[in-house]
């Protein structure tokens, strides 16, 4: 089958510069890499990943691109062209140097180069779970966590080998971590498998630590909650993560707060709501009532006729958030309590009260008057 054109495949025109061409071909890599694509698009990955390797590989080198543009796919082709020397470690330079961002794209940015060319990983990230009460979220505080952490091995001294013996250098890689590996006149570095980027063998492995060099212990760390924290609100805590591979920078510590439940209030952004029940009297006639604050006790004044579910709001006595310049506000909402376990001289006043209040008319039952008119014209419909 045909091949298809390089300009084509990269989706550039004919006259791109050199910075339009890698731009096009890091996309298409991103794209089409087969770690990202799994079952069925795997193998269609794979083609469109080569492609625009071949591509770039070409285009990105002046002298394959002028070849391409005087000649096509024949000016370009070793079999056709005697196999000159061009497709070398030497002719890749431009192909590597944006492969190896593309690859720590793919691969989350973590690796680098070391001393004697080893390969360093930075260290994952570690995750904490801090249940805070909603007291502790609204004034903040200062809390002690225990962690995972790495020591050096004592019994080998850190070096992974076991005591009287040495690591050696690995035989595959040269000491390099790296390994080249080719596909036809593709050249790709990959970590190698054998030392997997150490760079070095160790035939016989401290039993300590079982040749890692290190040992996971717990230490105490000091974290301080900022006021105003909320729900799923998260605290980094830098280079308190796993320790990075060949001497590479340690990841970071995120310490996720979960807010407890509260016995009296709920949490909504930087405003509280809380539940606060009075009797059908203190309702009917009105009153003073006490409710509860995160700051003490405030006091409501309870108009005559207030209705079940009626909403009363305190400004400023809710939570102040970590990025808010005032507090939020209380809602208190009411509920209206039913009298139980009445006496039968009780009973006898309510049936009283009852009948007095019709003999009122409706004026004593705004709701259920109109409840009544609403009913009445949902059955004549």
């Amino acid at each position: 089958m045909a091949k298809r054109d390089f300009y084509e495949i990269l989706g550039v025109p004919k006259n791109a510069s050199e910075e339009e061409i890698k731009k096009a071909y890091r996309k298409l890599a991103m794209k089409h890499h087969p770690d990202r694509n799994q079952g069925d698009a795997t193998k269609d990955a794979e083609v469109k990943f080569k492609e625009a390797k071949e591509a770039y590989e070409m285009l990105s080198d002046a002298q394959k691109r002028a070849a391409y543009d005087q000649y096509g796919h024949a000016g370009v082709d070793p079999n056709m062209r005697g196999g000159p020397g061009g497709h070398g470690a030497e002719g890749f330079g431009g192909f590597a140097e944006a492969f190896g961002d593309i690859f720590g794209d793919v691969f989350g940015g973590g690796r680098g180069r070391g001393q004697g060319g080893r390969q360093v990983y930075r260290g994952s990230d570690l995750s904490y779970a801090m249940e805070v009460t909603l007291e502790e979220a609204a004034h903040g505080k200062d809390a002690q966590i225990r962690i995972p952490t790495w020591d050096a091995c004592e019994t080998c001294s850190g070096s992974g080998a076991k005591p009287g013996t040495s690591a050696k250098t690995c035989t595959t890689c040269h000491g390099q971590g790296v390994v080249q590996m080719r596909q036809g006149f593709f050249s790709v570095q990959q970590t190698c498998p054998h030392c997997h980027g150490s760079g070095k063998i160790i035939p016989d492995p401290c039993t300590s630590c079982h040749g890692q060099g290190k040992i996971k212990k717990q230490k105490t760390l000091e974290v301080k909650i900022p006021a105003g924290i909320d729900d799923g609100m998260r605290i980094r805590s830098a280079g308190n993560g796993e320790p990075g591979t060949n001497g590479g920078p340690p990841g970071d510590l995120y310490i996720e707060i979960r807010l407890k439940k509260h016995d009296i209030f709920e949490r909504d952004g930087d405003d509280l709501h809380c539940q606060v029940p009075i009797s059908f009297t203190t309702a009917a006639l009105g009153g003073e009532i006490e409710v509860p604050t995160l700051a003490g006790k405030a006091a409501i004044d309870i108009p005559e006729g207030t209705q079940a579910g009626k909403q009363f709001r305190l400004r400023g006595k809710g939570i102040k958030g970590v990025r808010a310049s005032y507090p939020g506000d209380l809602y208190c909402h009411v509920s209206i309590e039913t009298p139980v376990k009445l006496t039968e001289h009780q009973r006898k006043l309510l049936k009283e009260l009852e009948e007095s209040l019709k003999k009122g008319g409706p004026k004593h039952s705004p709701s259920g008057s109109s409840w009544t008119d609403r009913l009445k014209s949902f059955f004549s419909a």
